[in-house]
């Protein structure tokens, strides 16, 4: 009965959770009429696609989208490796100011994201002066900020993996003739590939759905827009398309669910890794 109870109140919890995700679905497929209804049913009798053909055919959408995966990968494949590494650094060795620096990780998410807009725009503005691929109106500088607020959680997050790997496995590894290079990538980052893949969804997913800094970033730059500012071609002063805002919404979700079920097996074992270290 206990077991019953527990799983009933997780599906009340799952169906809670993936309503929105429903009614967006629901309302890019409602004809007009429907969506702007003053009574609204969470269903449909004449299901349309007239609303993702207007979102797919908003000028330069290929080119949104592909500016969006470009971040997000980049963000992915940078935090990984930079965490990876710091992870380990701080983990094996003890230097000077390692605490500190812990801390510090800490302290950096404590900071709200809001807060630090406007410095960061102001330090990408000097950041163009010097390389201007990183400044403001390139993709560069999503990636650079993305980054900075990707990485404390990653670096955090991966030390209880590399902390459950033994260290006598290090000394096996090096009585056999393996440099420390080798052991660290033939050896310890197979054992933390879980914990590596569910930092790289959370990267990924905060890259992808940001908008907040690609309209403070992109000023001018209509090329390198991203797909989340895409969705602005609809938000009208008369009249909002609120039908080509849930499909290109839609629409935006499918990447992060492919990505999801490509990592699927080894993000839930990465995220009970990380609650039991």
């Amino acid at each position: 009965m206990r077991r019953g109870v527990v799983e009933g109140v997780t599906v009340l919890i799952a169906g809670v959770v993936a309503f929105p995700l429903y009614w967006m679905v629901l309302t890019a497929l409602k004809p007009a009429d429907e969506v702007i209804s003053a009574n609204p049913r969470p269903w449909t009798l004449t299901p349309t696609f007239d609303s993702f053909v207007r979102a797919l055919t908003v000028q330069s959408f290929g080119r949104y989208l592909v500016n969006s995966l470009v971040v997000a990968l980049a963000v992915v494949l940078l935090s990984l490796l930079i965490s990876f590494l710091a992870a380990t650094a701080l983990t094996r060795f003890r230097f000077r100011s390692r605490t500190t620096l812990l801390v510090m990780l800490l302290v950096v998410q404590m900071v709200p994201v809001e807060a630090l807009t406007i410095p960061l725009f102001f330090v990408m503005q000097s950041v163009r002066d010097v390389a201007p691929a990183f400044g403001l109106n390139h993709l560069g500088s999503l990636v650079l900020v993305h980054l900075a607020f990707s990485l404390p959680f990653a670096i955090w997050m991966l030390r209880g993996f590399v902390a459950a790997v033994p260290v006598e496995l290090e000394e096996a590894a090096t009585l056999d003739g393996a440099s420390r290079v080798r052991f660290l990538w033939q050896v310890l980052f197979p054992l933390v590939a879980p914990g590596l893949v569910a930092t790289s969804v959370l990267s990924f997913i905060h890259a992808w759905n940001d908008f907040l800094f690609a309209k403070t970033f992109i000023i001018s730059a209509a090329e390198n827009q991203t797909l989340p500012l895409a969705l602005q071609v609809f938000v009208k002063p008369d009249q909002n398309d609120w039908g080509a805002i849930m499909a290109g919404s839609t629409l935006m979700t499918v990447p992060v669910l492919v990505f999801f079920v490509v990592v699927q097996r080894r993000l839930v074992a990465g995220l009970a890794g990380a609650v039991k270290s």
